[in-house]
């Protein structure tokens, strides 16, 4: 049993059903909240110490760093039984969708800070951290989520790998190849063209004495 199906296991009922035919968006979850803690780690190192005035800097560098591992995550975990692209064009779209969802994660941040001015000394520390986390982090990642969720599956990875071939036969139909050798007008493979029996005298005379 894989690591994800022992967590969906635990799952009550209607939800764990629910959750087995979502098994990709189950396993991107768990990669956006790895994701997640190395954003916040690396963000709020940076926010901290050598770029306490340029939060929004410091949120682009560790979105940078996040997607980086991102990739590498979904590539070979969440979206393994995806794929249709050449490996280098499917980087460059994976990295441009994450792109946009970087810029889709902080534009509320940038909001926060200078639209609304909730900084330091305008508001008190608590309230400015209070305020990056959940513009940079609830807002911000709920809509790099969904974005990147839609785009990986539709652009990045569009083609599920084993995917089942519809027949093009009509239903019942025999497949190609089988009664090959069959007579088309539904006569038996060795009869004779004209329905007599292969010993039988031409001329009518039963079978021919051979004493």
């Amino acid at each position: 049993m894989s690591f994800v199906e022992g967590v969906i296991s635990r799952v009550p009922q209607p939800f764990r059903d629910l959750a087995l035919r979502h098994a990709e968006l189950v396993k991107f979850a768990i990669v956006g909240g790895t994701t997640f803690v190395i954003d916040s780690v690396i963000f709020y190192t940076l926010k901290l110490s050598i770029l306490e005035s340029k939060p929004v800097t410091a949120k682009i560098i560790a979105g940078v760093v996040a997607v980086i591992a991102s990739y590498i995550l979904n590539r070979e975990w969440s979206f393994k039984n995806r794929g249709g692209r050449e490996r280098h064009h499917e980087a460059f779209l994976f990295f441009g969708v994450s792109g946009i969802g970087v810029v889709l994660s902080f534009v509320p941040l940038y909001i926060s800070s200078y639209v609304f001015n909730l900084r330091v000394p305008d508001v008190s520390l608590t309230t400015e951290n209070i305020a990056d986390f959940v513009s940079a982090y609830v807002i911000g990642n709920l809509l790099q989520m969904a974005f990147r969720f839609w785009a990986f599956r539709r652009f990045v990875f569009p083609e599920e790998h084993g995917a089942i071939v519809e027949s093009h036969l009509e239903p019942g139909a025999a497949p190609l190849g089988e009664g090959d050798h069959a007579d088309p007008l539904g006569r038996d493979d060795h009869a004779d063209p004209l329905g007599r029996d292969d010993h039988a005298d031409p001329l009518g005379r039963g079978e021919l004495d051979h004493t």
